[in-house]
């Protein structure tokens, strides 16, 4: 019986010996991630994800804002060891950047980290933990600037979309 290799779909056609010359055997390369709490309780969440062993990931603590508004550098960031970080730096060569916020104190600052990604071209996701429309700000101000923005009650989930992302 002879099949009409029209009637396959896309998979079983790629599933063929033809196809096979096709394939890239190359193994997926993780991307450069940063990590950033834009608040305490963010920080506890990010300090036992980190713990998980990231091979090209590094986590970073959003901790003071300077002055009434926030531009691009007037906050403090820390790794998650305490020791002192420049956003400036932290964006070089980095290809995503996750924030993540549990209440609305961060929100100047995600949008200033938001903005400086996307004056770099970098991808930007935005993980809210919280119930209801308790961090609403927070998503407001990541809202312009995240390509993924997910609310949510889970703290597993910031584990899982950082493995979506391939960090």
């Amino acid at each position: 019986m002879t099949v009409d290799s029209s009637l396959l779909s896309s998979c079983a056609r790629a599933a063929s010996a033809a196809e096979a010359r096709f394939r890239i055997d190359a193994p997926v390369e993780s991307r450069s991630a940063r990590v950033v709490a834009l608040d305490d309780r963010a920080a506890d969440v990010l300090r036992s994800v980190a713990d998980l062993g990231w091979i090209s990931a590094r986590f970073l603590v959003c901790e003071t804002v300077i002055g009434g508004g926030v531009a691009a550098g007037d906050f403090l960031l820390r790794d998650i060891d305490g020791d002192p970080a420049v956003l400036a730096d932290e964006l070089r060569g980095t290809h995503v950047v996750v924030m993540v916020a549990t209440q609305d104190s961060g929100a100047d600052a995600a949008y200033a980290i938001g903005k400086a990604c996307w004056e770099r071209s970098i991808m930007t996701a935005g993980l809210v933990l919280g119930d209801g429309f308790e961090v609403q700000d927070a998503v407001a101000a990541l809202r312009p600037h995240a390509r993924v923005l997910l609310p949510t009650a889970d703290e597993s989930d910031v584990v899982e979309l950082l493995r979506a992302l391939r960090v």
